[in-house]
C-alpha cells in the first residue's frame, strides 16, 4: 500500500519534472485537480498538499477560481539554487551532495586555521542548538550558525560567502520533516546531530584536519542516508 506522503513526493516530483523540462510552459494551467487526481489515483487532500508544496517551491502560483499556473524559472545556465530546488526529497539529496564537497574540505582547513575567536564562535552555534532542543525548536538557525562558523574558520572568504548564499534552506528539516521521515522522535535525532557536531568541533579544536573532514563527511553523509531510506 502506498502511504499518502509517498503519493505527495510521487506527484511533486511528476508535475515539477514537466515544469522544468518545459512540458508545462511559464504561464500555461497545470491540469485541473480531478485530473491529477484521476491521472495519479489520489485524493483531492493528497493533490492539495502537493500543489501547496510547487508553490512553496516558487514552481507554481494558484490563482483563486481561476486554477494553478507555472511559473518562468530561472536561466538554467545561471548558477543558483532556489527554492525551487528543494522541492522534493531527491533535490534535497542533490544539495547535500554539494555540501559534502564543499564542507568537508572546510572543515579540513577549518582545523588548520582556526583562531580562538572561531572556536568560540562555533561553541556559542552548538550552545545554541542544544538550548534550542530544550525549547522545542528545530534548531535549524543554530545548525546553519555552526556550520557558517567552520567556513569561516577557513581564512578563506569564498567558503563563507558561499555558505551564506546557500543560506538556511540547506538544512534539510527546512524543507522536510527528517526526523519523522527518519522514524525517530525529535529529541532523539536532534540529539544525534548535536553529538555528530560535537565531533566535528573536537577535531577542529585539537587541529586534526583529516580528523575534522572524516567527521564533516559522516555527519552530512549520515543526513543524506536517512533520506534515502525514508523514501524506502
Amino acid at each position: 500500500m502506498r502511504r499518502p506522503r509517498g503519493l505527495v513526493t510521487e506527484i511533486v516530483e511528476s508535475l515539477a519534472a514537466s515544469i522544468r523540462a518545459g512540458d508545462i510552459k511559464p504561464g500555461e494551467k497545470l491540469p485541473t485537480e480531478a485530473a491529477i487526481m484521476t491521472r495519479f489515483d489520489v485524493s483531492r487532500t493528497v493533490v492539495r498538499e502537493a500543489i501547496s508544496k510547487l508553490q512553496a517551491s516558487n514552481l507554481v502560483a494558484t490563482r483563486h477560481g481561476i486554477g494553478t499556473f507555472a511559473l518562468e524559472q530561472v536561466d538554467p545556465k545561471t548558477f543558483q539554487i532556489s527554492p525551487a530546488d528543494f522541492a522534493t526529497i531527491n533535490d534535497v539529496i542533490s544539495v547535500l551532495e554539494l555540501r559534502i564537497s564543499l564542507e568537508t574540505e572546510s572543515a579540513g582547513l577549518a582545523a588548520q586555521r582556526r583562531t580562538e575567536a572561531d572556536l568560540i564562535a562555533m561553541q556559542q552555534a552548538l550552545d545554541a542548538f542544544e538550548d534550542s532542543i530544550k525549547h522545542d525548536s528545530d534548531a535549524a538557525p543554530s545548525d546553519f550558525q555552526f556550520h557558517l562558523e567552520i567556513a569561516k574558520a577557513t581564512g578563506n572568504r569564498h567558503f563563507a560567502e558561499l555558505m551564506t548564499y546557500l543560506g538556511e534552506n540547506i538544512i534539510p528539516r527546512t524543507r522536510v520533516n527528517t526526523p519523522a521521515r527518519a522514524r525517530e522522535d525529535r529529541d532523539t535525532y536532534l540529539k544525534r546531530v548535536h553529538t555528530e557536531h560535537q565531533t566535528i568541533l573536537a577535531a577542529i579544536r585539537t587541529q586534526k584536519p583529516d580528523a575534522a573532514r572524516a567527521a564533516m563527511r559522516l555527519h552530512l553523509s549520515n543526513s543524506q542516508e536517512r533520506l534515502r531510506k525514508s523514501q524506502i
